[in-house]
């Protein structure tokens, strides 16, 4: 069970890692002091609309939703719980997120990329296999544990695995409000793509190429 105090280190932790993120951001500067996110609004800009700042509280620049762990009963055995300005709103033009992974023995957060963030790792509680491709198709990847930071490099395909003997709690920070995420599998396989493109592609059979699709 991760205890309240070793939860907020690792948010204090963080801070520091997104104050240095922050002058690197990759999302454009902000304007004014801030653009609280209407997520009312079906305006599409690059970016969420800005509510009237007349309407803005505090509770605008609040989320409680990372003190809840997360539902972990299911296929891969993780959940991942995320802060970004679609749940946050306070974070948005401001170049920052969050989000909290959850981890059963032995769950897995499948490969991976965020397309506009850099994405730091802050190990709560537990042991993680984690890594990341580049694109000269290196792997780097080791084992973190309770207290370490791991860092994924902006758009690289990376993955963690839980390796040790029980749960396992880790806190992301990324600079982007909005760092978009893809799932490899499900992109190649449950997107639609031609069977004739992923048999090539991977050299296999159709019928291997249906046995997977039928998964996602």
């Amino acid at each position: 069970m991760v205890s309240l105090v070793s939860f907020c280190f690792s948010l204090l932790v963080l801070q520091l890692a997104l104050s240095t993120m922050m002058t690197m951001a990759s999302d454009a500067d902000p304007e004014q002091d801030f653009c609280v996110a209407d997520l009312a609004s079906t305006t599409l800009v690059n970016g969420l609309v800005c509510k009237s700042a007349a309407a803005v509280t505090a509770n605008d620049f609040v989320f409680h939703g990372l003190a809840t762990s997360g539902n972990t009963k299911n296929a891969a055995g993780s959940f991942v719980t995320p802060a970004s300005a679609a749940q946050f709103p306070g974070l948005n033009t401001l170049g920052i997120s969050m989000a909290r992974l959850d981890f059963a023995q032995g769950g897995l957060v499948p490969p991976h990329t965020h397309p506009r963030a850099t994405e730091i790792l802050f190990v709560v509680e537990g042991s993680l296999l984690v890594g990341f491709v580049s694109t000269n198709n290196q792997l780097f990847a080791t084992t973190v544990n309770t207290g370490d930071v791991f860092v994924f490099p902006r758009g690289l395909l990376h993955f963690e695995l839980n390796v040790g003997e029980g749960q396992a709690t880790a806190i992301a920070a990324l600079n982007s409000q909005n760092p978009g995420v893809q799932a490899q599998a499900a992109a190649l396989f449950g997107s639609g793509i031609s069977d004739v493109v992923l048999e090539k592609a991977f050299g296999l059979s159709e019928k291997a190429v249906d046995h997977i699709k039928s998964k996602f």
